[in-house]
């Protein structure tokens, strides 16, 4: 957490470095277990053994929850679903970084564009190697779930996986790589958490406290805020305080799926405004594909997995569970129009939308800048000190 500090006090330039060496950690270790799936399911391993797709088939693809047959393996593919939902995160955070970053319809436009290799590389093919590699009915990963030691790099599907196999040293280096990714995830999720209170702090919606920043721009009051809540993962310690990580791990899941149903329902606001307008979307930097559309599948998809987030509180009934996934399905339209209705406000109608709002004062800012921006190994070179005296300062 000491270190995590250090890093977000520096503005995004600190952030931003140490976040490119963190996620050439992250990436060195997914394509380190890509070629081990690859390498030992063909027969490359201790055992000789080509297990190739054995696991999909015994004892199978899909593990049965809650009922028997068909409906048990949905059930299981739901949970799975319902369980990733808590990591799929980080396309959101991108554009937190728009307001300190130098050149943000170039950058960002970059960054937005590997959203979709990076869900397919990283999402898709982690899934897809972690069914080849381990088969759902493992002792060793039914021995640490039992035992509630999931939060350890043991429970690793790769980990047990090597160790089933009879391989050293690797589940070392994988342990070790897990850990910068990590930190990298907390250092993102510090970043985005103080940027969010900060900009809640300026639109009024928190204390006027919080406004306050450092000479460098770091809002410092929110992040001091932010970094009391680094302290509850200690309840993992214990057994009993456990419970309560629990319930946080179900409400910031829960609430993680809410926030991607209100950014597709902004898009759909913000299309139907540019409509009104008669604003044309290939004028801006970045168009989306398949609008609205796709806006609209993305909507009924979130919507339906947030109803039915945590559904096996009613099989059978519980309290507990129904509080743990519904609590905030439940706060979220209370505040949205509890708000509405202290404040006396109303939803902003297409035609009277602000379509401009800072825009002059971004296309000033960038165009002072005469020289073309970085390319990637440009910037790599100046990270390692190749070039950095010619770099122009911008």
């Amino acid at each position: 957490m000491c270190f995590r500090s250090a890093l977000n006090l520096l503005a995004v330039r600190g952030y931003g470095e140490a976040e490119f060496w963190l996620s050439g950690g992250k990436v060195i270790l997914i394509f380190i277990l890509f070629f081990f799936t690859f390498i030992t399911m063909v027969g490359g391993n201790p055992q000789k053994d080509h297990y190739g797709f054995r696991y999909w088939y015994t004892p199978g693809a899909f593990r049965e929850y809650l009922h028997t047959g068909s409906l048990g393996r949905f059930e299981g593919f739901l949970a799975a679903l319902f369980n990733a939902s808590f990591a799929v995160v980080g396309p959101e955070y991108i554009s937190m970084v728009a307001a300190e970053a130098m050149r943000p319809r170039i950058y960002l436009k970059t960054a937005f564009k590997t959203i979709y290799v990076r869900f397919a590389i990283f999402f898709v093919g982690s899934a897809l190697c972690v069914g080849i590699v381990l088969p759902y009915s493992d002792k060793t990963l039914h021995q640490l779930n039992d035992s509630g030691s999931t939060g350890t790099a043991a429970a690793s599907p790769y980990v047990i996986a090597m160790g089933n196999m009879g391989i050293t040293v690797l589940p070392d280096i994988v342990n070790a790589l897990m850990l910068t990714s990590i930190f990298s995830a907390g250092n993102t999720y510090t970043y985005c958490a103080t940027r969010s209170l900060y900009g809640l702090a300026l639109e009024g919606r928190a204390p006027s406290v919080l406004r306050k920043t450092m000479s460098n721009g770091v809002p410092i009051y929110c992040f001091l805020v932010v970094m009391c809540f680094p302290f509850l993962s200690l309840l993992q310690v214990s057994k009993g305080s456990s419970v309560v990580l629990d319930w946080l791990v179900s409400l910031i899941t829960a609430g993680g799926l809410i926030d991607y149903l209100v950014m597709s329902i902004t898009y759909i606001f913000f299309y139907r405004a540019c409509k009104a307008q008669g604003l044309d979307r290939n004028t801006l930097p970045y168009t989306g594909w398949f609008q609205p559309y796709g806006a609209y599948i993305a909507l009924a998809i979130q919507f339906t997995i947030v109803m039915i987030y945590n559904y096996e509180a009613f099989t059978p009934w519980n309290v507990e569970t129904f509080f743990q996934g519904y609590t905030m399905q439940i706060i979220a339209p209370i505040l949205f129009f509890g708000w509405k209705f202290a404040k006396k406000t109303r939803i902003v109608r297409p035609h009277e939308a602000d379509l401009v709002w800072e825009a002059p004062t971004i296309d000033a800012y960038e165009a002072r800048f005469t020289e073309p921006p970085s390319g990637f190994w440009r910037e790599m070179g100046q990270l390692i000190g190749i070039g950095r005296k010619n770099r122009v300062v911008e």
